[in-house]
């Protein structure tokens, strides 16, 4: 394998490996430890002569910021930014050490292989590329390598939007994960999907309270009854279609590219057009709540006073307050509800120089490439960059195979990235950064 790639593919693999190899677990709840990979990442910026500062939000929380200075100062400047946390691994559940980064199969196997321990190796090579020939960007680029972005991003990005902001001075676009990958389409034609928009997160805890009492006892008012009765309604429950204006770019563009009619009226009868993507794609159409934990009781022979369960909420640009109500009509007036996280929905144009050094650089690695715009159902730390008025995307490229499921990989059982994807997407980003 070393002989067949340059050097910066080499080193983008080997740094993606070394950082999947640092256990940078956030568990949520504020129980995160970003030390080790964020001073391993200023350690390979400091190595080079990029100077960068560790800004530290709690005990272990640490974000790593840089600034290249561009050649023009009169031009804006780019924020190009990833997150070093990665979600728990149960070994027992991997066919290999989740943090072994190993190679296979031609991927690289790990936690963080696709979020997003990938798109910062490919960050990090690329600038440590620039630093060795003595490189100069034509804008800045601000470097922001962010904590607990697997948590509500608290104490990563929004911490650093709203304690530092400075470091993000003249900064006017950003571009970071989930964005610029391959969705092979009828007829083998290649889409590249450009994240553009995000749905709103609002994380929910319901209370249901009730009479504590003993188990072998008559209650009519158990308080797991009720949760679990609400719990039922919000999961079963047929969210209407609400389409954004991404959302009909996309699948306007499905259609001509697959020969398959467009139904505004349905859009869902394309989904099967896309593979991998249509259960990330799909969740897109329409706002979504799913019960995610549950916790109640302390003893098989105790009726609890109290139980409580998680909701994970996404809605669509636009349609915030039909999720909320929605909710509340479901579950009634008995059962509480408080916000556990809450960011905004994001859609901006795909549209500009950006946008366009983006689809270029595409096309230059993958003469077939077809860039389209796409909602992401997640949501990114362009949320958080947002609150300053920068524009974010979604743009860490890789070429896929047609069979490769891409979308089981984020917070999946063995997930892993292709090595050829990840060097062609260290190819093309490297183009983009250069001509953006």
């Amino acid at each position: 394998m070393g002989t067949t790639h340059t050097e910066l593919e080499q080193e983008t693999i080997r740094i993606c490996q070394e950082l999947i190899r640092i256990p940078s677990v956030n568990f949520g709840d504020g129980k995160g430890d970003e030390k080790a990979v964020a001073e391993y990442v200023a350690g390979l910026l400091s190595e080079v002569g990029i100077k960068n500062t560790i800004y530290e939000s709690a005990p272990g929380r640490c974000n790593v910021i840089a600034r290249i200075k561009g050649r023009n100062p009169n031009r804006p400047g780019l924020v190009v930014h990833g997150h070093i946390d990665v979600v728990p691994a149960n070994a027992d559940d991997w066919s290999v050490d989740p943090f072994g980064a190993e190679i296979k199969d031609g991927f690289i196997w790990g936690r963080g292989a696709v979020d997003m321990k990938n798109m910062d190796a490919m960050i990090l090579a690329t600038v440590r590329d620039w630093a060795r020939t003595g490189y100069v960007p034509e804008r800045d680029i601000v470097l922001a390598f962010f904590a607990d972005e697997e948590a509500g991003s608290i104490y990563g990005s929004h911490f650093i939007v709203k304690e530092h902001p400075e470091v993000f001075a003249g900064c006017t676009e950003a571009v970071s994960e989930v964005g610029g990958f391959s969705v092979t389409v009828a007829g083998g034609k290649r889409l590249y999907l450009i994240e553009t928009a995000e749905k709103g997160i609002h994380w929910m805890r319901l209370t249901a309270q009730g009479r504590a009492g003993h188990g072998s006892m008559m209650n009519d008012d158990n308080a797991i009854t009720h949760l679990s009765e609400a719990v039922a309604k919000i999961g079963r429950f047929e969210w209407p279609q609400r389409y954004s204006k991404t959302v009909k770019a996309f699948f306007k563009r499905i259609a001509e590219e697959t020969g398959q009619p467009y139904d505004e009226k349905d859009l869902r009868p394309l989904l099967k057009e896309i593979g991998f993507a249509s259960t990330m794609i799909g969740a897109t159409l329409q706002n979504t709540a799913n019960p995610t934990m549950l916790e109640s009781g302390y003893k098989a022979n105790v009726i609890p006073g109290a139980a409580s369960a998680t909701i994970d909420g996404r809605f669509i640009p636009g349609f915030e307050e039909e999720l909320n109500s929605t909710i509340k009509s479901l579950i009634g007036d008995n059962i509480k509800v408080e916000t556990i996280t809450r960011d905004k929905a994001l859609e901006v144009p795909f549209e500009g120089d950006l946008v366009e050094a983006m689809c270029n650089a595409l096309i230059k690695q993958d003469s077939v490439a077809i860039p389209v715009p796409y909602v992401m159902s997640g949501g990114t730390d362009n949320k958080a960059l947002a609150d300053l008025g920068i524009i974010g995307y979604g743009f860490s490229p890789l070429k896929l195979d047609a069979d490769f499921d891409f979308m089981a990989m984020f917070h999946g059982v063995d997930e892993r990235v292709p090595v050829e994807g990840l060097t062609f997407g260290v190819r093309v980003l490297k183009d983009f950064l250069e001509n953006a």
